[in-house]
Parts: C-alpha cells; structure tokens; sequence
C-alpha cells in the first residue's frame, strides 16, 4: 500500500559487533538499481516526505510521494494521511492540481509500490492512471499480499513505465513494522531500556527517575510516537505507575498502550488507564472484579493463557498484529524483557547508555545464570547517537 549493555554479573553477556547496513527483519532487501538511480534527489525527498507519517499513517505505511517533471522540476509533493485518508500518491496529485501543474508525461516518485486494491481508499494505481503519468519510480514493492507487485503490473498494463529506485534499505527500515506485520502476523518489537555504565536499570530500591538526561528521554518518545502500541508489564504498573504515552514531542495520535498482567492486578485507579489513548490488558486468568472496574475506566481485557499459566506472548503479538500494530514498543522491567529475549521475540533492541555507575541494582534482562559464553545472546550495532551526555544503541541480533 502506498498509503543493552552489559549486563548485572551472573546474568547474560551481550556481544556486540558494529554492522554498516541493516537490513529489516535480517533480510537483504532489493539492491538500488539503475536506472532508477538517477532519482536519488527526488527519492531523498520522498524519504523525508513519508516521514511526516511516522505517529499518523497507522496501521497503513509511512508513504512519501514527488511528482517531477521531464526537467526536474517538482510538480507535487504529498505524504500518507491518517488510516482512511488519501494515500501520498493522491496528496501529490491533489498538490499538483492546486498549483495548476498538469502531470501529463511525468514521474511519480513513490517510496512504496502504489496500491491496486479496494480498502478504506480506492486504489492508488488507478488515480496515476487516470491522471496520466508517464513514469512510476518506486523505492520498494508492497509486501501486502493484496498489491505484492499488483500495483506495479497495473501500472505497466496501462503503458506507465515501472523502474526500482533507489535507497530500498532506507524505505525498508522506515516501514520495518509493516513488513514485519505483513511478512510474520506480528509487529516488530523493539525494546527500550535506559542503563548506567555498569548495566543498571534501577537502584536496588527500585529509583530510576531519572538515569539519563533530557535529550535521551525527549528521544525515547519520538519512539513512542513511531509505535503502533507501548507495552510495559504489571510489576512496572504497580511499581512505578507511568502513564506510557508520547508527552515530549508533538504527536497526531497516541499508540495504544498494552499491559501484560498474568492475574489481572492492575489497579482501576492507575495512571496508565488514564487518557488519552486506548489501554489493552493480556491476563491469563480470569479476576471478575478487578476486571469489572478496568473496563469501566475503559480498558479492554483479552485472555492468553499459556500452558505454564502466564501470557502466552508469541499469541500476543500475533493478536497485536491481526489489531493492525506494525511496532511494538515495549518498556518493561527485567522480568517480562527477560521473557521476550528467551522467547526470541525481540526484534531490535533500543539502549540508552548514561555516563554514570549504580552500583548493585536492577538489570537489563533476569536471564539467569549462563556456563558458557557460548549460550550468550549476541548482538549486533545497528547505530549509535550522542544525545547530551548519554548514548543511543540500536542493535539487533545476530
């Protein structure tokens, strides 16, 4: 559709290898190829275009969109619009039109294969057609199986030349939800932590507010805003009671707000139930009362028991992807994270390093004990940013 760190010791050691490409769910994505190549400029601003749609698009993709004449110069520009709106492709003829510009002939620049089928929009395929453009230049194909190179084939069908573009790494990794969604069932799911130097999450008394600066937490909620849903655990409700929405930076839409919580102890009362945006608990047993006053604030309650009587997290996400979720960002203690590594459910890890040493104090992950170094959970660094005094990792396993 066009539409982390080391580790408390007698924990887990994490190998960390520095990557210069990453690929979305560890595939190798299409190569830039010519000659659509030689659409970089525009490509560069369909990139920053689909932007725009990052806390906005969900549960459609991040779309951006430059139509350009046969000299280059830029007849429209449009990104992908709130789930029901106009997709970037029509914004830019819409952008086009309003600027008197006939688009007759011209090149539609487009960071994903325009789609060719029905849903809350008509398809995208069939505004270029009707509006007559000569050329179709995409960064990657749509892994929605409902286009999945239908959008392309319409197009050539109607004389429109089709080339691949350029930087299909880039528009791969600002849709890595989608695809995952469309290519697994599930989100991509990415969790956050903010550690000391020494690999604390926490004091032993549980204080953590605040380990890293302004500039590190500021950052964390752009995270938030590029996720579809937050998920934190019930010992993190009880213990610190966050409210797990995007306050710091400016968003169009609040992720939905998910609570793994076995037994079904969250209070009523907490922060987290509070608004703005929906809140979604898994319990796997059931609490008739204590269920009765969440949904009366409004929280929606699904069982997933496991055969050991806790979540069944892999339907969880399973869940989470059929309620249209592409990113999951999860914010949890060292318990559920813990659960998530062991369960090879984690995508992508997001680490905050602070300058500064805690000393003994809650961790990354309870993982346990480990023997060998050979049943290490091994990583690679995907990115690393200096914001203010703290480091950002991204990395992703090997």
């Amino acid at each position: 559709m066009a539409a982390c760190s080391p580790l408390p010791p007698g924990r887990c050691h994490i190998n960390l290898e520095l990557s210069r490409t990453a690929h979305p769910l560890n595939s190798t994505p299409t190569p830039d190829a010519e000659p659509g190549a030689a659409f970089a400029a525009p490509m560069r601003e369909a990139l920053a275009l689909a932007q725009h749609a990052i806390g906005l698009s969900d549960p459609n993709p991040r779309v951006g969109c430059v139509i350009v004449a046969a000299d280059g110069h830029v007849l429209g520009r449009g990104h992908t619009q709130e789930a029901g709106g106009a997709h970037a492709e029509v914004m830019a003829l819409r952008d086009a039109s309003s600027r008197g510009a006939h688009v007759q002939g011209a090149t539609v620049v487009v960071t994903l294969e325009p789609c060719s089928h029905h849903g809350r929009t008509p398809p995208c395929a069939d505004a270029l057609i009707e509006a007559g453009v000569g050329r179709v230049v995409m960064a990657m194909r749509d892994p929605n199986p409902l286009v999945a190179g239908q959008g392309a084939a319409r197009l050539a069908a109607a004389g429109i030349e089709i080339l691949d573009g350029p930087f299909a790494t880039k528009a791969h990794e600002l849709n890595v939800g989608f695809v995952s969604r469309m290519t697994r069932g599930r989100p991509w799911l990415r969790l956050k932590v903010a550690v000391s130097l020494d690999g604390r999450t926490a004091l032993a008394n549980g204080a953590s507010q605040w380990i890293t600066g302004e500039a590190a937490r500021s950052d964390g909620h752009a995270w938030r805003k590029r996720a579809g849903g937050v998920l934190t655990g019930v010992g993190t409700v009880l213990d610190d009671d966050p409210r797990l929405d995007v306050r710091l930076v400016r968003t169009a839409k609040q992720p939905l707000r998910v609570v793994v919580d076995s037994r079904l102890e969250t209070p009523p009362a907490a922060r987290i139930v509070e608004p703005p945006g929906p809140v979604l608990l898994y319990a796997a047993a059931e609490n008739g009362e204590r269920r009765r006053g969440l949904e009366a604030r409004g929280a929606e309650i699904t069982l997933l028991p496991s055969p050991s009587g806790k979540v069944d997290l892999a339907a969880m996400l399973a869940d989470l992807g059929r309620r249209g979720i592409n990113e999951l960002h999860v914010e949890a203690g060292e318990k559920l994270n813990a659960s998530l590594l062991r369960e090879g459910l984690v995508d992508e890890l997001l680490v905050y390093v602070a300058p500064r040493l805690l000393g003994s104090g809650r961790g990354l992950a309870a993982l346990g004990s480990f023997e060998r170094l050979e049943q290490s959970l091994d990583f690679r660094i995907i990115e690393t940013t200096a914001l203010g005094d703290d480091l950002r990792l991204l990395l992703r396993p090997r």
